[in-house]
C-alpha cells in the first residue's frame, strides 16, 4: 500500500562523513576524517543502502542493495534513485522526495512494489534521510542522502493474508459485509463512476426457510448449504460479466443474506436478468451429506444512478425491495418501488405519532345511523374514528388502524374511542328525552381484548357517563370471534352478563362457524355489505361509493361501499342468515344499504336494521341531533346526508 511516513529510521548513523565515488570505491570527502572501519561497514552491512547525491543520483550502493535489486551495485552509480526504487509514481510520495532533497524535510518512509532485474517482484520499505553532519533540514543548501531499503514481503504476505481472513467469510469464502461495504464505497466515490455508466445496481437475496434447515439437519448441512449456494451465485456472477466492468461482486452478508453488487450497471433490465437467473440456479435441488435438499430465494434489486446516492441509501432500498419479495409470496425478485416506499415511509411516520397523536387529541368521532328497516327510526349509532393529522389531512380507518394494532397504541385509542362514543350517546339522550334513547355501537380490536382489562373500561365508562349497558353495543370482527377461547370468551361472557350487546361485524366473510355461533354470547349479527350488494343484480348498477362500515375499533369508513354486479344467489344467502339468526335470538342489521330497493329487499326478508348511504354517511354528531329531532321522515328524506 503506497505511502508516506515520518516515522523513526532504521538506518544506522554513518558517521560525520559523507562517502563518494574513488578510485577504490569509498573515499573520504576533501576536508573530512573518515574512520578506517567505515567502507567496510557500510559495503557488508545486512540492510540494503545507498548514498544518493542532492540531484538525486546514486553515488554509491551496497552489497546488499544489489542483491536485494538482483543486479551488481557496482552498475548502480549514477542511477537515478527515484527510479530505483519507484518514488515518482504518486505523486505525494514524488513531493515528499523532493523536499528532502531541498532539505525542507527530515525523513521520507514509504512502502514500494520493486521488479528485481530477473522480472520477480517485491515488496520493499524505502526510507530516505540526509547523512548525518552532511546538511540537511535547517541547513543553507542540502547535501547527500542516505537510502535505505528493507525486503518486508514477507509482513506484507501476511498482513495480505490476515487481511483475506478477516474480509471473507470462513463457510462460503466470499467477500463478507466489511469487504462488500468497502466495495460499495469506493464505487460510490466520485471519480470511481466518472468514466463509466454512472450506475449501480444490487440484488440482495435471502434464502427462504433456511432456519428449518438448520433446525432439521443441524448447522454443518447448513453450512455446507450456504457453500453450495455461494457456488452457485459465483457462477451466475461469472456467466453475467461485463466486458468492460468484470462480474458482479458476490457477497455473504451474514446468515443466509447475500448480495450481488453491480458496477457500472446499465439499466433495471441488467439486474431483473441477473436476479433472474439468480433464482434459476437455485432452483435444481442440492446433494448435500446423502440428503437431497431444495431451496428458494427472494430477491430484493435496487438500480439507480451512482451520483447522489449513499451505501447506507442503496442497502436500505434493497433491504426493503428484499421484504417486498417475502410479503409478495417468496421465490421471487422485486424491483425498487419508489412509491410504494413513499407510502411505507408515510407509514412509518404515522406509526411514529401515532401515539402522540392520542394525547395532542388529534383524533375525532363521526356517526353513522342504524336505522329500523319497519319504521325508519334511528335506533343506534355506529361510532368511526378519524385522525385529524397536521401534515396528511384527515385520515380515515384503513390508514392508521392496523398499525395501531401492531405496536398495541389501539388499547389507548380504543380506550377514547370508547369514552367519547358513551359520553355522546348520554348526552344525546338527554338532549331528547321524548324519544327512546339510541345505541352507540363501537369497534373493538382483538388485542383490546387480551392487551387490556376490557371489562374494568366498559364498567368505568359507563360508571362514569351514567350510559346504561344496553345503549352500548361492542363490535368484534367474525375471524375474531369465531373460535375464540379462554381469556378472549371469558371477557365476551362478561360484557354480556353485564348487559352490554356484541355484535359480530362483517359477517359471512370469515369462519361463518354456525354451529359455534349458537355457543357465543352474542345479540347482533352484521352482514357484510358484499350480500347487500348482491341485490343490484339487475342491469343498471349503483355508482355509489363511500366509506365502508367500520371493521374494526372505530375504524370503519361508513357503510356505502360502491356497488358490484352480482349473483341473485346472495340475497337466497341473506335471507337464509336473517332466517337462522332469528331462531338464535339474534337481530340482523345489514351494511352497505344504499338503495331503496335494497331496504324493500332486505325488510321483505326480515332483515332487523340497515346502515348505509342510503339513511346517512358518517357525520358530526350535530348532524345525529338533526335526525333524532326529525323522526322517521327525516332519516327517509337523508338528513344525515351532506
Amino acid at each position: 500500500m503506497n505511502g508516506t511516513s515520518d516515522g523513526p529510521a532504521p538506518a544506522p548513523d554513518l558517521g560525520p562523513s559523507v562517502i563518494t565515488d574513488s578510485d577504490e570505491g569509498l573515499a573520504p570527502r576533501a576536508g573530512r576524517t573518515e574512520p578506517p572501519a567505515y567502507r567496510s561497514v557500510f559495503t557488508t552491512a545486512p540492510l540494503a543502502m545507498a548514498v544518493v547525491d542532492a540531484e538525486g543520483l546514486v553515488v554509491s550502493a551496497n552489497d546488499s542493495l544489489g542483491g536485494l535489486l538482483g543486479t551488481d551495485p557496482e552498475t548502480l552509480a549514477g542511477s537515478v534513485a527515484a527510479d530505483l526504487v519507484d518514488l515518482a509514481s504518486d505523486a505525494g510520495t514524488w513531493h515528499a522526495y523532493r523536499e528532502v532533497l531541498r532539505g525542507h524535510r527530515s525523513r521520507l518512509r514509504c512502502t514500494r512494489r520493486l521488479k528485481r532485474a530477473d522480472g520477480h517482484s517485491l515488496w520493499a520499505q524505502v526510507t530516505v534521510e540526509p547523512l548525518a553532519g552532511s546538511g540537511g533540514e535547517g541547513h543553507g543548501d542540502s547535501e547527500a542522502l542516505l537510502l535505505s531499503v528493507a525486503d518486508v514481503s514477507a509482513r506484507r504476505e501476511l498482513q495480505e493474508r490476515l487481511r483475506h481472513l478477516q474480509m471473507h467469510d470462513p463457510v462460503t469464502r466470499l467477500p463478507n459485509r466489511a469487504l462488500f461495504f468497502e466495495r460499495l464505497t469506493a464505487a460510490l466515490e466520485a471519480e470511481s463512476y466518472e468514466s463509466g455508466t454512472g450506475r449501480i445496481g444490487v440484488c440482495y437475496l435471502d434464502l427462504d426457510g433456511f432456519k428449518a434447515v438448520n433446525d432439521t439437519h443441524g448447522h454443518r448441512v447448513g453450512d455446507r448449504l450456504l457453500a453450495a449456494v455461494a457456488e452457485r451465485l459465483t457462477r451466475c456472477a461469472e456467466e453475467a460479466a461485463q466486458a468492460r466492468s468484470g462480474p458482479p461482486l458476490v457477497a455473504r452478508l451474514g446468515g443466509d443474506e447475500f448480495a450481488l453488487l453491480v458496477e457500472d450497471s446499465t439499466g433495471t433490465d441488467q439486474l431483473a436478468d441477473l436476479a433472474g437467473s439468480v433464482l434459476a440456479a437455485l432452483q435444481p435441488p442440492f446433494e448435500l451429506c446423502d440428503r437431497r435438499l431444495s431451496v428458494t430465494a427472494s430477491v430484493g434489486v435496487v438500480e439507480r444512478h451512482t451520483a447522489g446516492t449513499t451505501p447506507t441509501a442503496l442497502m436500505q432500498a434493497a433491504d426493503t425491495t428484499l421484504y417486498w419479495a417475502k410479503a409478495d409470496g417468496r421465490a421471487r425478485w422485486t424491483l425498487f418501488d419508489p412509491e410504494r416506499n413513499a407510502n411505507r415511509m408515510t407509514r412509518q411516520a404515522l406509526a411514529a405519532t401515532l401515539r402522540p397523536a392520542i394525547e395532542r387529541g388529534e383524533f375525532a368521532l363521526e356517526y353513522q345511523p342504524l336505522v329500523g328497516m319497519e319504521d325508519g327510526r334511528v335506533r343506534g349509532v355506529e361510532a368511526l374514528v378519524r385522525w385529524n393529522h397536521p401534515q396528511f389531512g384527515v385520515l380515515a380507518p384503513n390508514r392508521f388502524i392496523a398499525l395501531a394494532e401492531e405496536d398495541g397504541s389501539i388499547v389507548p385509542l380504543g380506550r377514547w374511542i370508547l369514552r367519547t362514543a358513551c359520553h355522546q350517546a348520554r348526552r344525546w339522550q338527554l338532549a331528547h328525552p321524548d324519544e327512546p334513547p339510541i345505541f352507540v355501537s363501537v369497534n373493538v380490536a382483538v388485542r383490546q381484548v387480551w392487551d387490556s382489562d376490557l371489562v374494568a373500561d366498559v364498567a368505568h365508562t359507563l360508571e362514569e357517563t351514567g350510559l346504561a349497558p344496553e345503549l352500548l353495543q361492542l363490535e368484534l370482527t367474525e375471524s375474531a370471534v369465531m373460535g375464540s377461547a379462554g381469556r378472549p370468551l371469558q371477557v365476551l361472557k362478561a360484557l354480556s352478563d353485564m348487559g352490554v350487546r356484541i355484535a359480530i361485524d362483517d359477517f359471512g366473510t370469515g369462519y361463518s362457524n354456525l354451529a359455534y355461533l349458537s355457543r357465543l354470547p352474542v345479540s347482533v349479527l352484521k352482514l357484510d355489505g358484499a350480500f347487500v350488494r348482491g341485490f343490484q343484480y339487475e342491469a343498471a348498477v349503483s355508482e355509489a361509493t363511500g366509506a365502508g362500515a367500520g371493521t374494526r375499533t372505530g375504524t370503519g369508513a361508513g357503510a356505502g361501499e360502491g356497488a358490484g354486479v352480482a349473483s341473485p344467489a346472495d340475497e337466497v344467502i341473506v335471507e337464509a342468515m336473517v332466517q337462522l339468526a332469528h331462531r338464535l335470538g339474534l337481530t340482523v342489521t345489514a351494511e352497505c344499504v344504499e338503495t331503496s330497493d335494497q331496504a324493500s329487499r332486505l325488510r321483505r326478508i326480515g332483515c332487523d336494521t340497515g346502515q348505509g348511504w342510503l339513511y346517512s354517511r358518517p357525520v358530526a354528531p350535530d348532524r345525529i341531533s338533526a335526525l333524532l329531532g326529525s323522526g322517521p321522515a327525516g332519516v327517509q328524506a337523508g338528513v344525515g346526508n351532506p
